[in-house]
């Protein structure tokens, strides 16, 4: 599970989009980059130890973005997962890819950007899945100096945990794209959610779905 940002580059004939995020290993997260390159041709490319859920990314991106109103460029698509020694896994990383592809073939604007980290599972009509992993993906996010943190609108909650940065939740990939193009603010949460801090929610907020293995000790506590 990943979250992005992204930085350009532009040529006459090609263009690199760069993504940052962060990968979810039980409660922590790692610092991830991802380079979208775009230029004339016909292949999509997916390189950086992607296990196969994020390899079958290609074919869910191309049918939210036609759902969405918008199409998988009929160019060359190499993206690279870095760092490549570091096994990719989960479906999580749907939106920031097709985020990325849209800008780098210059589809939707990439003003907004930079200033977020962005996490979500696709459905083939563009809807925005409940990702694991939320709340270390706002720690990262924070620590990393982002503004913000675009994410499902189920998983709003938990990220609202921690202070100091922007919540964003989207049900739709439209939704985002419209965020970064400036049509469409999404509704912002900012530091922690009223409905988080009560401790009667405890039990059903806090679990271990997001922690793997530790099977003994999760038997323990």
């Amino acid at each position: 599970m990943d979250t992005f940002i992204l930085e350009t580059k532009e040529s006459t004939d090609y263009k690199l989009v760069k993504t940052h995020g962060s990968a979810v290993y039980g409660v922590d997260a790692i610092k991830i980059s991802i380079e979208v390159f775009v230029k004339p041709g016909s292949k999509f490319r997916l390189v950086g130890l992607p296990d196969n859920a994020v390899k079958e990314s290609e074919d869910r991106i191309e049918a939210a973005l036609k759902s969405a109103g918008f199409k998988l460029p009929g160019k060359k698509i190499i993206i690279n997962i870095a760092p490549a020694d570091i096994r990719k896994e989960g479906s999580f990383y749907d939106l920031g890819l097709a985020i990325g592809i849209l800008a780098g073939s210059g589809q939707i604007s990439d003003d907004f950007i930079n200033d977020y980290v962005i996490m979500g599972e696709l459905s083939l009509d563009g809807s925005i899945n409940p990702i694991k992993g939320a709340l270390p993906m706002a720690v990262q996010a924070k620590r990393d100096g982002f503004k913000g943190l675009i994410i499902p609108k189920e998983n709003v909650e938990e990220a609202a945990m921690v202070d100091g940065i922007e919540i964003l939740g989207a049900n739709h990939l439209k939704e985002v794209i419209d965020h970064m193009n400036g049509d469409l603010s999404i509704k912002s949460w900012s530091g922690s959610s009223p409905e988080i801090s009560n401790a009667s929610n405890y039990d059903s907020l806090f679990d271990f779905s997001d922690v793997k293995g530790q099977e003994s000790a999760k038997r323990a506590l």
